[in-house]
């Protein structure tokens, strides 16, 4: 089940599924530790003697409110004639997760409302050496284990604290727990439970015929019971109100802090880039880890999650805010790659939040030798976006200390790691994470990671590193086409296995092969850019009424595909998107530059409601696959509709006089002859 509306502020992450329960709590990391592993938080409402969790048979509507990391949802339940409101947020400052319910009753007499509000823990990920106990001096629902707790409660406008409570086993000796001691409108009452356990807390409501009242609900987080209990304190200082009030001021903010030109785009583009910035940054740990996707219904697939940072995903997303303008969440990021990488100046597979490393499927060990498990695109490309962090905002004292330690020892690996008779880069593993070779996406990456390299050693003084750098970036870029560029097809491979002569080449079409035009390895107008990029385009379009771009041909990955012919594979919003920024680099005038915005308007026409992204889609229903939100879709959604914008500025710029036709046509003035 996707996840959707996510709220967080970088410590403290909550993420609903599409029944509007709460799926997962990550804390004091965003993607570590998830304290419910997925096991459903739910809220539930008894009125007249009858009871209903919030969930299919509710009416529903998720999203957010506009430019804010403050969700905006309404159910409805025709059988109790009951209607709620509810706003949802995690505090942009503290560790309190809080809810605004308002509560409506459509029907014509008075009546007592209960709300429920059940939590499934598993502390630490696991449900071992749990407790949960009554605090009466909060008047709430503690729950913890070791140096994690998390704080129960809610409120309504005349009192603070629960007025039903009930704490209880679970998962063990047949027992549901306490979600079902909720569903006759009482609850037991016990104060503590042990071991795998749970807990339901509930709040009376009065209501007057075709009335409302309000009622607040939150989660405090903290590493010990002093500061779990401050933090439900400074609730009843500063009133949930407040905290909505703040934070949703605060992401204001924080989307609108650049002054974009969005020219005439239509609103529907503007407000999902803006969307999609605000979904990014809750998938982003405060200690720099770009956090790929944190869905843990992955697990089921291959008990795994996407909770990691791979350096890969997190440069792309990088580049996106830098271009942006978020130059403090892109130098975390850069600062977290400079303390993970080894002394020899690659990366490996991917990392866990805290720093350490994650786990991997890349083995160590192949054909009977060592072998580094590593993808070195993920390497170059940390570099390459380091350089345009540094070319935006210079802030040189940042890029220093990285110099010798991030961007030389990584260079200096990218020109020993190569072929000796071909100068090609030695076999990793590709982007998507599934073969071993030299492919072509990976060394357009490093062609584009070594000039980035080269543009830092010359901005630093030392020319014969910068120089050094440029050449052999152009002695790759020669043997990449003498040897990937197959002249029979014409285009290139994605990938090639070394053999005596030279290499074995994998002429599978793959969406990846995008890289040559995304790294500047050759100009998108150049003949053998255009004839591979429209093999791509033709190859991989999904042809059903859904439409979009898949991987490659023949593509495994969470596959819907029913044998039909065109339908190489699901869409994936990102290789969707891919195809966009090269229509977009290709348009020679305004037309064509108008035409690419179909590529944008189908990622927004294919999101969830709330502006959430999948990794792919099925391509007959358009239904989100795999996980979601994945960062690498939003972030490559904001940097194609950036790359439209400086294509519209350039089309529109009068090469007479520098001055934008835009703006003389909306003035009234007289264009300049050109």
């Amino acid at each position: 089940m996707p996840r959707d509306i996510p709220v967080g502020n970088g410590s403290m992450l909550v993420t609903f599924d599409s029944e509007y329960q709460i799926r997962d709590i990550y804390y004091p990391y965003v993607g570590s530790e998830n304290h419910t592993i997925g096991h459903p938080c739910r809220m539930g409402i008894w009125v007249d003697g009858h009871y209903s969790w919030v969930d299919s048979e509710w009416q529903k509507t998720l999203t957010y409110k506009t430019d804010t990391l403050v969700t905006d949802v309404k159910a409805k339940n025709d059988r109790l004639k009951i209607e709620l409101q509810m706003y949802d947020t995690v505090d942009f400052h503290l560790n309190i997760f809080v809810k605004e319910i308002i509560i409506r009753n459509l029907d014509g007499k008075d009546r007592e409302i209960r709300l429920f509000f059940y939590h499934d823990f598993h502390i630490y990920g696991n449900e071992i050496g749990d407790t949960a106990y009554y605090d009466p001096d909060t008047m709430s629902i503690i729950h913890y284990k070791s140096q994690r707790y998390f704080l129960v409660n809610c409120c309504d406008p005349s009192k603070c604290g629960v007025d039903h409570f009930a704490t209880g086993e679970k998962e063990m000796h047949g027992a549901e727990g306490t979600w079902r001691d909720a569903e006759d409108g009482f609850l037991s009452g016990n104060p503590i439970a042990q071991g795998s356990v749970d807990s339901t807390i509930g709040i009376n409501l009065h209501i007057k015929a075709h009335g409302e009242n309000l009622t607040h609900y939150w989660i405090a987080a903290g590493r010990k019971h002093s500061e779990v209990v401050a933090l439900n304190k400074s609730i009843w200082e500063k009133t949930p109100e407040e905290l909505i009030r703040r934070t949703e001021n605060y992401w204001k903010l924080w989307v609108n802090k650049e002054s974009l030109q969005f020219y005439d785009l239509p609103e529907s583009l503007v407000s999902f880039f803006k969307r999609s910035l605000l979904i990014m940054r809750t998938q982003i740990d405060n200690n720099g880890a770009i956090i790929a996707a944190n869905d843990s219904d992955i697990t089921k697939f291959g008990k795994d999650t996407y909770s990691y940072m791979w350096p890969r995903d997190g440069a792309l997303v990088a580049y996106a805010l830098i271009q942006s303008g978020y130059s403090d969440v892109s130098k975390r990021f850069f600062q977290f790659c400079a303390d993970v990488i080894s002394p020899e100046g690659y990366l490996l597979h991917k990392y866990n939040p805290d720093q350490s490393l994650a786990s991997s499927w890349h083995p160590w060990f192949k054909d009977r030798r060592k072998s580094l498990p590593i993808q070195e695109d993920g390497i170059a490309q940390v570099i390459w976006a380091l350089w345009h962090h540094y070319d935006k905002f210079r802030d040189i004292e940042f890029v220093k200390p990285l110099y010798r330690h991030l961007i030389m020892n990584a260079a200096e690996f990218m020109v020993k790691f190569r072929d000796e008779e071909t100068g090609l880069p030695l076999a990793s593993y590709d982007l998507w994470e599934e073969r071993y070779g030299v492919h072509t996406f990976t060394v357009s990456a490093v062609i584009a990671g070594l000039r980035a390299a080269g543009n830092f050693a010359c901005a630093f003084g030392e020319e014969e590193f910068g120089t050094k750098y440029y050449e052999i970036a152009d002695k790759i870029k020669d043997a990449l086409i003498a040897n990937f560029y197959n002249k029979t097809e014409g285009r290139f491979a994605r990938m090639g296995t070394r053999n005596a002569k030279g290499y074995d080449l994998d002429m599978t079409v793959d969406a990846s092969l995008y890289g040559l035009i995304a790294f500047e390895t050759l100009a998108p107008g150049q003949p053998m850019a255009v004839s591979t990029m429209e093999a791509v385009k033709k190859s991989l379009r999904v042809n059903t009424s859904v439409g979009g771009i898949a991987r490659y041909s023949n593509d495994y990955y969470q596959r819907v595909n029913t044998g039909r012919e065109g339908i190489p594979g699901n869409p994936w919003f990102i290789c969707t998107l891919w195809m966009t920024e090269y229509d977009i680099m290709r348009a020679g005038n305004l037309d064509e530059l108008n035409e690419a915005l179909s590529g944008l308007e189908w990622v927004v026409g294919k999101a969830l409601k709330s502006g959430v992204l999948a990794e792919q889609v099925n391509p007959f229903t358009d239904e989100p696959l795999s996980v979601s939100p994945l960062t690498w879709s939003h972030a490559t959604f904001v940097t194609a509709l950036l790359k439209y914008m400086e294509k519209k500025e350039r089309l529109l710029t009068c090469k007479s006089c520098g001055h934008s036709q835009y703006y003389m046509h909306r003035q009234v003035q007289k264009p300049c002859n050109v």
